[in-house]
């Protein structure tokens, strides 16, 4: 039995945070007990010291990308040290299975993965991950994206009645054998081109296993409130509950939208149709750099990208086209990148590094960036406003997602430049929504209790007799994100011991070792 003792409890619901203890027993909680109320039994106790400390559940990150780096790096470092003890993922339509046909994972997902990339099922996916011992807990989801591959590849068409059949057929065997749900990145390829009807039969299916709907929506800018209402429609009329990734109004342009946006979701909230959305604490999106290719250029893999890049008149053509763009090069920074000649970029704006090559266009620099790192390079939109930030934090049904997977910095993964959510979602979230003057306990209850309630994940999220034992201590002074765009591999600080059903793994600084995270399954 493990006691941590003295610390000030704020137990996941909502209510009134108090002193006392927590114990544990095997992966499970075994009692809440008040300052001054009666011990349990005596039982030879490792005791833990929380005093000057907040004891809480371990945080539930709700929008994550996760799932092929828990098998490269298990210990799951960016993650554990900011308090997350589960993650959602498989997340914008695209997870790492099924995996059939021309289906292909991202090109980081699989230059890092190598000879670990064995399965296609997601009961073979479930064996290696289980096999690696994550030190997380991990919720997985099928995406939209990695069914259309795996059945009609990457053409820019629609499907035909077969191919619906076989991606409804992969999908709910995906189901069967633990899936959460079904989610659509609907601005990535080759989710782009699947028209509604499509989307709306996988929910069915999805909606039919009791599964959710997590979507990246078919616009976050100019288009934003119909996506809304095409969410809300799909929603109606399979019977799925339908969750809204990382809400923003990208684009200046569109900020103004953000009331309309926000009316409209509690809208259909209140009709039931919709669960509500999460978000990163940040104002800049992290994705591929190749989102700024015209729709013709983008079609296809990476593959075919790169075979564009490598005419020279297609490449002039593609250059000429994002410079004709319009968009605002300053609010572009370089992210991850592969190739030794562009790693002086990392972190950098665009228009700066423009700033330094006369003579290059934004078009012709972002091509050979991209072609040197066989486009995989990823990229930084300072699209979004504070305030509409803000404005989107104080909602009571806006949810801690990072939209990032784990990251460390050392090994494979240490080579990356991601954006500094991928380390900081957890202290930033906590800081902003509590300047905004959201109390402690309903700041918790959003991180914790409120995640596990929409997405279903039984008995964890709150502190409780039964509960597994995914526990925090830390304290909320130091507890802050570190990370920055320049310098991204860096720990939140604040966290003093991690357990994860059970198992201390970690404590003042270091990692244990124990890892007993799980790949859980949904009640159904």
């Amino acid at each position: 039995m493990v006691r941590i003792a003295g610390g000030t409890i704020v137990d996941g619901t909502g209510a009134p945070a108090f002193k006392g203890d927590v114990l544990l027993s095997g992966d499970r909680i075994a009692a809440v007990v008040p300052q001054g109320a009666p011990l349990p039994p005596d039982e030879a106790c490792e005791t833990v010291d929380a005093t000057g400390c907040l004891v809480t559940p371990g945080f539930i990150d709700a929008h994550t990308h996760s799932d092929a780096y828990l098998v490269v790096e298990p210990e799951a470092p960016s993650k554990i040290t900011q308090g997350i003890t589960t993650e959602i993922n498989g997340q914008c339509g695209g997870s790492v299975v099924p995996r059939f046909g021309e289906a292909r994972l991202s090109s980081d997902w699989a230059s890092i993965l190598g000879d670990r990339l064995t399965w296609r099922t997601f009961g073979e996916y479930r064996a290696v991950l289980e096999a690696a011992r994550p030190a997380v807990n991990t919720v997985q989801f099928i995406g939209h994206n990695t069914l259309r591959s795996s059945v009609v590849g990457y053409a820019g068409r629609a499907a035909t009645a077969d191919e619906l059949r076989r991606m409804a057929y992969l999908l709910e065997q995906a189901l069967e054998e633990g899936g959460w749900g079904l989610t659509t990145g609907l601005i990535y390829q080759p989710g782009k081109y699947a028209a509604p009807d499509e989307v709306r039969l996988l929910a069915q299916t999805a909606a039919r296993r009791g599964g959710l709907y997590a979507t990246h929506m078919r616009s976050e800018g100019d288009h934003i409130l119909e996506a809304i209402d095409e969410v809300a429609e799909l929603a109606r009329q399979t019977g799925i509950r339908a969750e809204i990734s990382h809400l923003k109004t990208s684009g200046r342009a569109n900020w103004p939208k953000i009331d309309a946006v926000l009316e409209k979701i509690e809208a259909g909230m209140a009709e039931g149709v919709l669960l509500g959305s999460d978000r990163y604490p940040y104002c800049a999106a992290g994705t591929d750099l190749d989102v700024v290719f015209p729709d013709w250029a983008g079609e296809g893999a990476a593959k075919a990208e790169c075979a564009r890049l490598a005419d020279p008149a297609l490449r002039a053509r593609i250059a000429a086209e994002i410079d004709a763009s319009g968009r605002d090069w300053t609010t572009v920074r370089i992210g991850g990148t592969w190739h030794p000649d562009n790693k002086e970029f990392c972190g950098r704006a665009l228009a700066d590094i423009l700033a330094d090559r006369p003579g290059e266009t934004a078009g012709t620099l972002i091509c050979a960036i991209l072609a040197k790192d066989r486009c995989r390079t990823g990229a930084f939109f300072f699209s979004m406003s504070e305030a509409n930030l803000d404005k989107i934090l104080a909602k009571p049904w806006i949810l801690p997602g990072s939209d990032a997977s784990l990251r460390a910095p050392w090994g494979p993964l240490g080579a990356d430049h991601p954006h500094p959510r991928a380390y900081a979602t957890m202290p930033e979230f906590y800081r902003r929504v509590r300047a905004l003057g959201v109390p402690r306990e309903e700041t918790v209850r959003r991180m914790t209790g409120a995640v596990a309630r929409r997405f279903g994940i039984a008995d964890r999220g709150e502190l409780h007799r039964g509960a597994f034992a995914d526990v925090l201590v830390w304290r909320e002074d130091d507890f802050r994100g570190t990370a920055t765009y320049l310098n991204p591999h860096s720990f939140s600080t604040g966290l003093v011991a991690s357990f994860v059903n059970g198992v201390l793994t970690y404590s003042h600084g270091t990692f244990t070792g124990h890892r007993a995270g799980r790949l859980l399954s949904p009640s159904r």
